[in-house]
């Protein structure tokens, strides 16, 4: 429910800050007080469309925040987390704030619980919380859709609802995986024989991922080998070859070792460097050993690599994929050889499963059907037992289900939309085409009282519904707001006494003249009992209130209960 409503700089409100408690609020004002500024103002803090005229003149921008208490589980709380903005468990009760600044501008900028929001999440939040309506703003009643999910919140079907959501997602799961495998047939089909040759090309080409990299290296690496191959030999010719100089410095240092005695300071240091020597020689003679061993090839094998690498890149060309796709491409080939060859099985067994899912799914949905049929009839008796006290004894409510397999989706095959007949005789047709604007806003009260806290938001504002009636049918508007303020929060802004007296909390809105009267502002008041009977005289009345309109106030007061 609405806790708070807190106004600052638009249009004539400069600052005003309105407790709700629960039951019935009634807003009253003579003409042009505010009432409608106000109701702008709530609106553009539920995602309302901004104008830079809500801003007071001289200000930079205006500013409304309307504070809810809302209980456990709360749609809002499923918007807020589906778009990462409160990390508060979702069956939990608490306080949501919706903020919405109007800069001069025209720009605005929205906030829930202080976290900055696009305009269409407070907007789909705030159709969560407040349900606006008016002579001219039945926005609830437009969509048909709408008017479904009313009919299955009276009926209790939401968990029915939920469950062929369900089915509907298996069906089009089920009915996807066919299509998918019927299309790749149809396509390997039209191509059978270019698939199969291709297949069995590439399958005897046999290609490897990264097979043209490793053969061109190999490639690089042997002729290069060919050309440094004389050097290499002529080298190790000279290092462990006939003109090697291992033996004669071997043969040195014997003769050395043997001196070595008499004068081993003198001969040592000589014969380590000479074993040193040839160490590195006989080392120098493995390397190039090795690399003779690298660089000597096989002509014929270098023809077996460009030959590969001629009908690798003949293939790529052929095609036009790189050489190193030819592997998945065989693969894709292969595939869809064998989608040909073993697709019809696969086939049956999809088609088989598609029917299943077809079949759980109609069975829910006409099931579904039925119960919204049936449950069609009882929403008809219970609104058309409301509308005679509102002056509509004549008039019919029909709740049309139209069931179309053509329909399907999600929600079931159901077409559902409110018709009413205001007359005899007169056509019937779908509410809002045919009554007019009085007779909508109370057909919209009949509804809304019998489908009380179903299917509905926890406040509801009603704009002047009551406009054009009185005595009896004021009376008996009232009646049923303050019916439905039993279940859900209920504002209403009327003209009509009769609505007045069965208000829980009752405002006066009205306005002041500032700074000598250069400038008015917007200013609500919160009745107590005596100021009530003088608003609710004065309504009675006009201008002059009299002894005769004060008793009558208190007889409705009083006859309010």
């Amino acid at each position: 429910m609405l806790a708070r409503l807190s106004i600052r700089d638009i249009v004539l409100i400069e600052r005003l800050d309105i407790e709700f408690s629960r039951g019935l609020a009634v807003l009253t004002g003579e003409t042009g007080a505010g009432k409608s500024i106000l109701l702008d103002a709530f609106a553009l803090a539920l995602g309302g469309r901004g104008d830079a005229a809500l801003v007071r003149h001289g200000a930079e921008h205006g500013q409304v925040t309307a504070t809810f208490d809302l209980a456990k589980g709360h749609p809002a709380f499923t918007i807020l987390a589906a778009n990462g903005l409160d990390d508060r468990d979702e069956e939990d009760a608490g306080e949501m704030i919706l903020r919405r600044v109007q800069l001069a501008d025209g720009r605005t900028r929205a906030f829930i619980n202080d976290q900055s929001v696009s305009v269409q999440t407070l907007k789909a939040v705030g159709a969560t919380l407040v349900e606006i309506h008016g002579q001219h703003d039945e926005r609830a009643l437009v969509d048909a859709a709408t008017h479904r999910r009313l009919l299955d919140a009276f009926a209790g079907l939401e968990k029915d609802v939920a469950a062929l959501e369900g089915l509907w997602d298996a069906r089009r799961t089920a009915r996807a995986a066919l299509d998918e495998h019927r299309a790749g047939m149809e396509r390997a089909a039209r191509e059978a024989d270019y698939l199969r040759h291709a297949s069995d090309e590439l399958k005897q080409l046999a290609p490897k991922d990264g097979e043209e990299t490793s053969l061109a290296e190999r490639r690089t690496t042997m002729m290069q080998g060919e050309k440094i191959a004389a050097d290499l030999r002529e080298a190790q010719e000279v290092v462990g070859g006939h003109h090697s100089p291992v033996a004669a410095l071997a043969s040195a240092v014997r003769r050395l070792e043997r001196r070595a005695g008499s004068a081993p300071q003198l001969i040592e240091p000589a014969v380590k460097a000479i074993d040193t020597a040839i160490n590195a020689l006989e080392e120098a003679d493995q390397h190039l050993n090795a690399a003779l061993a690298a660089a000597d090839f096989d002509p014929l094998e270098l023809e077996r690599i460009e030959e590969r690498l001629f009908a690798l890149r003949a293939a790529a060309r052929k095609y036009s994929t790189p050489v190193d796709g030819l592997a998945a491409l065989a693969a894709k080939y292969a595939a869809d050889v064998a989608l040909i060859d073993a697709g019809a099985d696969r086939l049956v067994t999809l088609e088989k499963a598609a029917g299943e899912a077809d079949g759980r799914y109609s069975a829910a949905a006409a099931k579904l059907s039925a119960a919204r049929s049936k449950a069609a009839e009882k929403l008809n008796k219970a609104v058309g037992a409301e509308l005679a006290p509102l002056k509509l004894e004549r008039a019919k409510f029909m709740t049309q289900v139209e069931a179309d397999a053509a329909m399907a989706g999600p929600q079931g095959i159901d077409r559902v939309e409110f018709w009413v007949q205001t007359n005899p005789g007169t056509r019937p047709g779908p509410m809002m085409k045919v009554a007019s604007g009085g007779e909508l806003s109370r057909f919209l009260l009949a509804l809304k009282v019998v489908l009380s806290d179903k299917g509905s938001a926890p406040t509801l504002v009603f704009d002047e519904i009551d406009t054009g009636v009185g005595g009896a049918v004021a009376d008996a508007i009232g009646g049923r707001l303050a019916r439905l303020a039993s279940k859900v929060q209920v504002m209403a802004v009327t003209h009509a006494p009769q609505v007045a007296a069965r208000a829980d909390q009752h405002l006066l809105i009205s306005k002041a003249a500032l700074d000598k009267g250069k400038r008015v502002a917007t200013r609500v008041a919160a009745l107590e009992q005596d100021h009530r009977r003088e608003e609710i005289a004065r309504m009675l009345a006009g201008a002059e209130i009299t002894a005769e309109a004060r008793a009558a106030a208190d007889r409705l007061i009083k006859a309010a209960g």
